[in-house]
């Protein structure tokens, strides 16, 4: 039974209406420009890749017009943890969003709804789940059906950039099928340095 308060209110819809209303504020702030913490620049021409440089508020329109069109249900949950990775541009753990979405340091989202709501983004191409991280990001790329990606993972700015690998992909395929083995998915991640940060790399391997 949910607990009733001294007004004969019901605090666990109260909870969630505040969280709700968290969660709308935080979509909401999602079409302001976003400012990155990183010691250089990932927008415009100077991206890792193309997608890098999309503004959050167009990474969620475009999901709303793909859940248009499918007749999904972009829910105020799932809109949130998908503007939360958005706006971040990096890898994140689920309670990494749960503590972005903790509305004035209260109380945060259960793990299950962030879970959810995870599932949801991935299964319908929104995110991409990163295996060796255990961690989430926006995809703002329109992959083609069955298209394969490669994730470049740079460890020193967390930037995580997706580069399409058919002729990979395709060697893979084979390379299963002579082992008479029926491959359930692809998940190819290279961990290293981006263009961005070798620079530094070396200017720092030169002082040591």
């Amino acid at each position: 039974m949910l607990r009733r308060n001294i007004h004969g209110g019901d605090l666990a819809l109260a909870r969630f209406r505040h969280y709700r209303e968290a969660m709308a504020t935080r979509a909401a702030h999602s079409h302001a420009p976003h400012r990155h913490d990183h010691a250089h620049d990932h927008s415009g021409e100077a991206a890792c890749c193309a997608g890098h440089a999309i503004p959050a508020g167009e990474t969620l329109a475009r999901a709303e017009e793909t859940c248009r069109q499918r007749g999904l249900r972009l829910t105020p949950q799932r809109r949130a943890v998908l503007a939360v990775l958005a706006e971040a541009k990096r890898p994140l753990g689920a309670y990494d969003i749960i503590e972005e979405l903790r509305p004035g340091g209260g109380r945060g989202p259960a793990p299950i709804v962030i879970y959810r709501a995870l599932d949801f983004l991935r299964e319908n191409g929104f995110i991409h789940r990163l295996e060796s991280l255990n961690a989430f990001i926006a995809c703002p790329h329109r992959h083609g059906s069955g298209e394969k990606v490669v994730f470049l993972i740079c460890e020193a700015c967390q930037h995580v950039e997706e580069a399409v690998a058919a002729p990979l992909s395709e060697a893979m395929a084979r390379l299963a099928q002579r082992h008479g083995f029926s491959a359930r998915r692809q998940v190819i991640e290279l961990a290293g340095t981006c263009r961005h940060c070798q620079p530094l790399s070396t200017q720092k391997d030169g002082q040591t």
